[in-house]
This record gives structure tokens, sequence and C-alpha cells, in this order.
């Protein structure tokens, strides 16, 4: 993204509400899941976590909000969660991640997510839709201990649609990586969508398939093998049309889905069911309905 930086002629980077952080912990205590550590910067904030699910009621449900309507150039994100030991958490996001047009610098997000032992961790944000010239770099790490379980969900699209934006953003990169408290390496996605002037080279077989959008889900844990949790993933969208595929994980720690649409309401259908399916199997009991208004 180097070559992308400058200085804007508006805000700079570092300017005020150009930094947004949110540094969130969690711990159980007398079997509820409570939010013991919390500091958080304007444009990102949050509510107080939710009690939504009525077979778990000490699970916290939190969801991540920005202010500012949508990411501009030079702004700079930050998300820190620590799940702590036996705490149970569900993160999403209040709406799609929307990336406006830039004319000087990029934009980025960094998210750190750590789950202890026993800790269930969830991070499912709504998709990420970059607008005309919109320059976006994400980068994700995920830190699950033995015993933890972590499901992480990501969605890309090509753009604003209904405007005919269809890969028309400069530059959407993204890293994701997954790995053992130690270090061991369990996961490393990488995403780099460079139009270029040219939506052939982020619309061929080896990257969307001329398709609009992107779908990813991991889930770590050892609480199925993993070959169980691949099928159950292949299980809950076979049969439907999609054009998608599951893998095991390294080390027996889990399975990934990857999944390319061209209908957003076919997209987040898909993702949804698969996570309920992988849910079910490693809790035991049903997602409940999580409405975002």
């Amino acid at each position: 993204m180097a070559d992308w930086a400058g200085r804007p002629d508006t805000l700079a980077p570092g300017s005020p509400a150009k930094v947004g952080i949110l540094d969130l912990g969690f711990a159980l205590r007398d079997g509820r899941t409570e939010l013991v550590e919390r500091y958080q910067k304007t444009p990102l904030q949050i509510m107080r976590p939710l009690r939504l699910d009525p077979d778990r009621p000490g699970d916290s449900y939190v969801f991540l909000m920005a202010t500012g309507g949508g990411v501009a150039q030079a702004d700079r994100y930050r998300i820190d969660v620590h799940a702590g030991p036996g705490s149970r958490v569900h993160l999403t996001t209040q709406a799609a991640t929307k990336v406006f047009r830039m004319e000087q610098d990029y934009a980025s997000q960094l998210v750190h997510l750590r789950a202890d032992e026993g800790a269930y961790l969830e991070y499912l944000p709504d998709p990420v839709i970059p607008f005309r010239d919109a320059r976006f770099y994400q980068r994700t790490t995920v830190t699950v201990a033995p015993g933890a379980t972590v499901v992480l969900g990501e969605t890309l699209t090509a753009g604003r649609l209904a405007r005919g934006e269809r890969h028309d953003y400069r530059v959407l990169a993204t890293d994701l990586e997954i790995v053992r408290p130690d270090g061991a390496l369990l996961a490393v996605d990488t995403q780099r969508l460079v139009p270029d002037g040219d939506r052939r080279t982020v619309t061929g077989p080896a990257v969307l398939a001329g398709r609009d959008h992107l779908a990813t889900l991991f889930a770590v844990s050892d609480l199925r093998p993993a070959a169980e949790i691949a099928d159950t993933l292949h299980r809950a969208l076979d049969g439907q049309g999609l054009c998608y595929g599951v893998s095991t994980l390294a080390e027996d720690s889990g399975a990934w889905l990857r999944l390319l649409e061209d209908s957003p309401v076919r997209t987040a259908a898909a993702l949804d069911t698969a996570w309920r399916a992988v849910r079910r199997l490693l809790t035991g009991s049903p997602a409940p309905v999580l409405r975002k208004t």
C-alpha cells in the first residue's frame, strides 16, 4: 500500500476522527461473559453487550459501529478483541463497511482477535463494499489457544453494483493469519485485488471467476474433528447450486469455506447457513436470530 500513500488535502492520517480504535476484553464472571476492558475512539464504537441467545443467556453479543457512515481516505482503524478463558462472544457489525472514493492516500483496518483456552469467539462482520477509486487494506490476525474456538467470516464485494460500479476500486487488499499462541501457523489467506484499468485481473478463473462476491468462513476448533467440521460446512450448502469449496486446516485445527456468488442475498444467506450449521455442531444449540436495524 506504500505506493498509494500520500498527504491528502483534506484531513491527514492521525487527525481527529481519522484514527478509530476499539480495544475490548471479555471474561467469564459467575457464568456470564462480561465486557471487562473497553477503550473506544471515534469513529469506532460499541454499545453495551446484548444477551440475545435464550439457550445461552450468558453469552455476549456485540455490534461494532462506525459513526462516520463509511471509511474515508487516510482513515486508520484498529480493533483488538481478547476473549478470556471460558468466555463466549459474538461480534458483528451494524451494517456493511462502505469504503469511500479516495483521491489521495488510502485507508486501513487492523484487526487482532485472541481467544484463550475454553473461549468461543465469533467474528462475522457484514460485507466490505469498495466505492469507485477506493483504496483499502485490511489485516486480520487471529490467535487461537488450544481448547479455544474461533469462527471467522469475511465477505468482499465488487463494489456498488446498483450504480454500475463493478471492480472500479483502485486496490482492495486483505491479509488473514491464524496462529497458535506459540506462533505455529494454522492458516494464511491473502487477497490482492488491483484492477488497474483491467477488470480481467480480478475476474479471472483463479480469482473471482466472473462473480461479484467472495465470502470466506473459518472454523478453528478442537471440539470436533476437522473432517467432521468440513463435512458439516459442505452439507450445509450442498444442492443449492452455489460455487464453493471446503477444506480442512493444518494440524487438524478446523475447516474453512470459500464461496463465489453473484447475488448479495444468496451470498449472505449461504454464509449464514454455514455459520448456523457449524455453530450447532460445535455447541449443540441453534444460533439466535440477529436483527440489525
